[in-house]
């Protein structure tokens, strides 16, 4: 998918999944049942990244400001991961989110509830808390200029 906007007189064409590694979304399910697609069937839904705007800052040479949506359908949840050294703050936009990072206690954020990541915290765990409703983060980076905003974590 590629989302193309003008924003604040910047034109942002970027794939979803290259902007922030989240998995795009499917607009068609298989309905072909074999052992591999039984398997990827029962995996649970992931992430969707809607850019909003990315943007180097004028004033903070070698960092760029990055803004989106992400929304988590019911019962997803994202890879553990890291946002390299980004400063990173979340806002629930729509529904109830859980939030983990290393070393901390797991917490649930509600619709105007928010949170921030400081460069180089390991996010442990997100996840939509509702197995019937969506969530929607908004999402801001600061972050080193040319450096992927999300690594997911290579094992489980």
């Amino acid at each position: 998918m590629i989302d193309m906007r003008i924003t604040g007189g910047v034109l942002i064409a970027a794939t979803t999944a290259a902007i922030l590694g989240c998995a795009p979304a499917t607009e068609h399910a298989s309905t072909t049942t074999t052992p591999a697609a039984a398997a990827v069937a029962s995996t649970p839904p992931s992430e969707t990244l809607t850019p909003l705007i990315q943007q180097e800052l004028p004033n903070v040479k070698g960092r760029t400001f990055t803004s989106a949506t992400v929304t988590l359908p019911p019962g997803a949840r994202a890879m553990p991961h890291r946002h390299g050294q980004a400063f990173v703050y979340a806002y629930v936009l729509e529904g109830t989110v859980r939030s983990q990072l290393e070393g901390a206690p797991k917490r649930t954020y509600h619709q105007g509830e928010n949170w921030v990541e400081q460069p180089g915290a390991h996010h442990v765990a997100t996840e939509n808390a509702s197995d019937t409703e969506p969530a929607k983060l908004l999402v801001v980076f600061v972050s080193t200029t040319g450096e992927p905003l999300k690594t997911d974590d290579t094992h489980q």
